[in-house]
């Protein structure tokens, strides 16, 4: 009843796809989207020491699904900020599972 009259008597239309907000993105898919961009910069430099202001540009999913003819339909490039995430995952360590911490070790990160 309530589109109905929105749509009848206001003239209010549903919102296309391209009005919707992008979906939000969780804590887990952030953490992997940035280890990628990590993982990244260790294959290109070899190293994870990685200067606090850096920014490392990945190709990620836009996450709306959505093919739109252009090269890679459905991937925009993201800028991650990798030193500052780098150097909160140092000083969090301790609050890191077992598993992440295994992850960045294997692309040379250092702890202390």
């Amino acid at each position: 009843m309530q589109q109905w009259m929105c749509e009848h008597i206001l003239g209010i239309q549903p919102a296309t796809d391209d009005e919707k907000p992008k979906p939000r993105t969780s804590q887990a898919d952030k953490w992997a989207m940035n280890y990628e961009a990590a993982k990244q910069y260790y294959e290109r430099k070899g190293h994870l020491q990685v200067p606090r202001k850096h920014i490392e540009r990945i190709a990620g999913d836009r996450g709306d699904g959505s093919h739109d003819g252009k090269s890679g339909g459905g991937q925009e490039e993201r800028e991650i900020k990798l030193g500052a995430w780098v150097g909160n995952q140092r000083s969090r360590a301790a609050t890191l599972t077992p598993e992440r911490i295994e992850q960045l070790s294997k692309i040379g990160m250092r702890w202390a």
